[in-house]
Protein backbone atom coordinates (compact mmCIF):
# COMPACT_ATOMS: atom_id res chain seq x y z
CA UNK A 1 0.00 0.00 0.00
CA UNK A 2 1.39 3.78 -0.82
CA UNK A 3 2.19 6.05 1.49
CA UNK A 4 0.24 8.54 0.25
CA UNK A 5 -2.86 5.97 0.08
CA UNK A 6 -1.49 5.05 3.78
CA UNK A 7 -2.27 8.78 5.48
CA UNK A 8 -5.61 9.11 3.21
CA UNK A 9 -7.46 6.31 4.81
CA UNK A 10 -5.77 6.27 8.20
CA UNK A 11 -8.49 8.97 9.44
CA UNK A 12 -11.74 7.44 8.34
CA UNK A 13 -10.52 4.38 9.64
CA UNK A 14 -9.53 5.99 13.13
CA UNK A 15 -12.95 7.61 13.06
CA UNK A 16 -14.51 4.28 12.56
CA UNK A 17 -12.86 2.58 14.92
CA UNK A 18 -13.08 5.03 17.64
CA UNK A 19 -16.64 5.72 17.17
CA UNK A 20 -17.78 1.96 17.19
CA UNK A 21 -16.35 1.76 20.35
CA UNK A 22 -17.58 4.65 22.02
CA UNK A 23 -21.03 3.66 20.81
CA UNK A 24 -20.59 0.88 23.13
CA UNK A 25 -19.43 2.58 26.05
CA UNK A 26 -22.60 5.30 25.41
CA UNK A 27 -25.25 2.86 25.37
CA UNK A 28 -23.83 0.62 28.17
CA UNK A 29 -23.66 3.66 30.52
CA UNK A 30 -26.63 4.89 29.42
CA UNK A 31 -28.24 0.72 30.73
CA UNK A 32 -26.63 1.68 33.90
CA UNK A 33 -22.78 -0.02 33.70
CA UNK A 34 -20.34 2.45 34.01
CA UNK A 35 -17.24 0.40 34.05
CA UNK A 36 -16.40 1.34 30.36
CA UNK A 37 -16.58 5.02 31.86
CA UNK A 38 -14.38 4.47 35.10
CA UNK A 39 -12.14 2.70 32.02
CA UNK A 40 -11.54 6.30 30.28
CA UNK A 41 -13.45 4.64 27.34
CA UNK A 42 -16.35 6.84 27.20
CA UNK A 43 -14.42 9.25 25.28
CA UNK A 44 -13.78 10.16 20.94
CA UNK A 45 -9.86 9.51 21.68
CA UNK A 46 -8.74 7.28 19.03
CA UNK A 47 -5.87 6.36 21.37
CA UNK A 48 -8.42 5.61 24.03
CA UNK A 49 -9.70 2.51 22.19
CA UNK A 50 -6.97 1.57 19.62
CA UNK A 51 -5.41 -2.04 19.64
CA UNK A 52 -1.89 -2.20 18.06
CA UNK A 53 -1.74 -5.60 16.97
CA UNK A 54 -5.75 -5.29 15.50
CA UNK A 55 -5.22 -1.73 13.86
CA UNK A 56 -2.24 -3.08 12.08
CA UNK A 57 -4.31 -5.87 11.20
CA UNK A 58 -6.56 -3.50 9.10
CA UNK A 59 -4.01 -2.36 6.71
CA UNK A 60 -2.43 -5.51 6.21
CA UNK A 61 -5.28 -8.33 5.84
CA UNK A 62 -8.42 -5.38 5.68
CA UNK A 63 -9.72 -7.03 8.93
CA UNK A 64 -8.72 -5.94 12.25
CA UNK A 65 -10.39 -4.38 15.68
CA UNK A 66 -10.18 -2.26 18.19
CA UNK A 67 -9.77 -2.81 22.11
CA UNK A 68 -13.12 -4.26 23.43
CA UNK A 69 -15.25 -2.24 25.82
CA UNK A 70 -15.70 -3.58 28.92
CA UNK A 71 -18.82 -4.33 30.50
CA UNK A 72 -20.24 -5.65 33.64
CA UNK A 73 -23.72 -7.96 33.04
CA UNK A 74 -24.26 -7.93 36.31
CA UNK A 75 -24.76 -4.34 36.81
CA UNK A 76 -27.42 -4.14 33.84
CA UNK A 77 -31.25 -4.51 34.82
CA UNK A 78 -32.13 -6.95 31.95
CA UNK A 79 -28.38 -8.14 31.25
CA UNK A 80 -29.21 -10.39 28.10
CA UNK A 81 -32.19 -7.76 26.93
CA UNK A 82 -29.75 -4.98 27.70
CA UNK A 83 -26.48 -6.77 25.98
CA UNK A 84 -27.98 -6.98 22.86
CA UNK A 85 -28.29 -2.98 22.65
CA UNK A 86 -24.94 -3.20 24.24
CA UNK A 87 -23.42 -4.73 20.67
CA UNK A 88 -25.61 -3.43 18.07
CA UNK A 89 -24.57 -0.13 18.99
CA UNK A 90 -21.26 -0.49 17.54
CA UNK A 91 -22.46 -1.61 14.03
CA UNK A 92 -25.23 0.87 13.96
CA UNK A 93 -22.93 3.89 14.76
CA UNK A 94 -20.94 2.40 11.95
CA UNK A 95 -23.97 2.16 9.60
CA UNK A 96 -24.44 6.14 10.48
CA UNK A 97 -21.15 7.23 9.89
CA UNK A 98 -21.60 5.19 6.22
CA UNK A 99 -24.98 7.19 5.65
CA UNK A 100 -23.39 10.57 6.39
CA UNK A 101 -20.20 10.09 4.63
CA UNK A 102 -22.38 9.01 1.58
CA UNK A 103 -25.01 11.91 2.33
CA UNK A 104 -21.73 14.26 2.30
CA UNK A 105 -20.82 12.44 -1.16
CA UNK A 106 -24.22 13.06 -3.44
CA UNK A 107 -24.27 16.33 -1.61
CA UNK A 108 -20.55 17.61 -3.18
CA UNK A 109 -20.18 15.62 -5.88
CA UNK A 110 -23.89 14.39 -7.76
CA UNK A 111 -21.63 14.84 -11.10
CA UNK A 112 -20.46 11.61 -12.23
CA UNK A 113 -17.21 12.84 -13.52
CA UNK A 114 -14.76 12.71 -10.18
CA UNK A 115 -11.98 15.35 -9.66
CA UNK A 116 -8.78 14.60 -9.57
CA UNK A 117 -7.41 12.44 -6.85
CA UNK A 118 -4.53 14.26 -6.54
CA UNK A 119 -6.23 17.69 -6.08
CA UNK A 120 -8.20 19.01 -2.90
CA UNK A 121 -11.53 18.80 -4.02
CA UNK A 122 -10.08 14.80 -5.40
CA UNK A 123 -8.71 14.04 -2.10
CA UNK A 124 -11.77 15.10 -0.03
CA UNK A 125 -13.58 12.28 -2.29
CA UNK A 126 -11.71 9.42 -1.81
CA UNK A 127 -11.62 9.98 1.82
CA UNK A 128 -15.40 10.00 1.68
CA UNK A 129 -15.71 7.35 -0.25
CA UNK A 130 -13.01 5.32 2.16
CA UNK A 131 -15.06 6.56 4.96
CA UNK A 132 -18.44 5.23 3.35
CA UNK A 133 -16.72 1.58 2.83
CA UNK A 134 -14.74 1.42 5.63
CA UNK A 135 -17.62 1.61 7.31
CA UNK A 136 -19.81 -0.92 5.86
CA UNK A 137 -16.80 -3.12 6.07
CA UNK A 138 -16.73 -2.77 10.13
CA UNK A 139 -20.54 -2.63 10.60
CA UNK A 140 -21.27 -5.57 8.25
CA UNK A 141 -18.05 -7.80 9.62
CA UNK A 142 -18.96 -6.94 13.25
CA UNK A 143 -22.37 -8.25 12.87
CA UNK A 144 -21.27 -11.92 12.08
CA UNK A 145 -22.75 -14.59 14.72
CA UNK A 146 -18.95 -15.75 15.37
CA UNK A 147 -17.22 -14.42 19.03
CA UNK A 148 -15.71 -12.52 19.91
CA UNK A 149 -17.48 -10.22 17.32
CA UNK A 150 -20.84 -8.11 18.19
CA UNK A 151 -23.17 -10.28 16.15
CA UNK A 152 -22.49 -13.26 18.55
CA UNK A 153 -23.86 -11.17 21.22
CA UNK A 154 -26.50 -10.13 19.73
CA UNK A 155 -27.62 -13.47 18.24
CA UNK A 156 -27.43 -14.66 22.20
CA UNK A 157 -30.24 -11.67 23.07
CA UNK A 158 -32.09 -13.11 20.23
CA UNK A 159 -32.45 -16.75 20.61
CA UNK A 160 -34.72 -18.40 23.17
CA UNK A 161 -32.92 -19.52 26.28
CA UNK A 162 -33.00 -23.06 25.52
CA UNK A 163 -30.22 -22.08 23.43
CA UNK A 164 -27.44 -20.82 25.51
CA UNK A 165 -25.29 -23.81 26.34
CA UNK A 166 -25.13 -23.53 21.77
CA UNK A 167 -24.12 -20.40 22.19
CA UNK A 168 -21.48 -20.81 24.68
CA UNK A 169 -19.92 -23.59 22.63
CA UNK A 170 -19.77 -21.12 19.89
CA UNK A 171 -18.40 -18.59 21.91
CA UNK A 172 -15.26 -20.85 22.79
CA UNK A 173 -14.23 -21.84 19.35
CA UNK A 174 -15.53 -18.32 17.60
CA UNK A 175 -12.29 -17.02 18.04
CA UNK A 176 -10.44 -20.04 16.52
CA UNK A 177 -13.26 -20.12 13.77
CA UNK A 178 -12.37 -16.48 12.63
CA UNK A 179 -8.57 -16.75 12.68
CA UNK A 180 -8.68 -19.33 10.61
CA UNK A 181 -11.29 -18.05 7.94
CA UNK A 182 -8.86 -14.86 7.80
CA UNK A 183 -5.96 -16.82 7.35
CA UNK A 184 -7.55 -19.59 4.83
CA UNK A 185 -8.15 -16.24 2.53
CA UNK A 186 -4.58 -14.84 3.31
CA UNK A 187 -2.88 -18.62 2.01
CA UNK A 188 -5.28 -19.60 -0.94
CA UNK A 189 -6.84 -15.75 -1.91
CA UNK A 190 -10.22 -17.26 -1.57
CA UNK A 191 -11.42 -14.99 0.88
CA UNK A 192 -14.78 -16.67 2.34
CA UNK A 193 -15.21 -13.15 4.90
CA UNK A 194 -14.71 -11.00 1.48
CA UNK A 195 -17.15 -12.71 0.24
CA UNK A 196 -19.93 -12.18 3.06
CA UNK A 197 -19.01 -8.52 3.37
CA UNK A 198 -18.39 -6.71 0.21
CA UNK A 199 -21.58 -7.67 -1.54
CA UNK A 200 -23.19 -5.86 1.29
CA UNK A 201 -20.91 -3.44 1.01
CA UNK A 202 -21.27 -2.57 -2.95
CA UNK A 203 -25.00 -3.06 -2.17
CA UNK A 204 -24.94 -0.29 0.69
CA UNK A 205 -22.50 1.85 -1.30
CA UNK A 206 -25.02 2.69 -3.99
CA UNK A 207 -27.69 3.02 -2.03
CA UNK A 208 -26.12 5.58 0.94
CA UNK A 209 -23.47 7.28 -1.88
CA UNK A 210 -24.41 6.34 -5.02
CA UNK A 211 -20.99 5.01 -5.93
Amino acid sequence: MQIQTLLLIAPPILLALTFHEYAHAYIANKYGDDTAKQSGRLTMNPLSHLDPLGTIMIFIVHFGWAKPVPVNPYRLKNPKKDMLWISAAGPLANMVLALLSGMVLRLIFPIVDAPDRFFIMGLLRFMLIMSLQINLALAIFNILPIAPLDGSKILFGLLPTKYEHTIYLLERYGPFILIGLILFGQLTGVSILGGLIWPFVGFFSKIFGGI
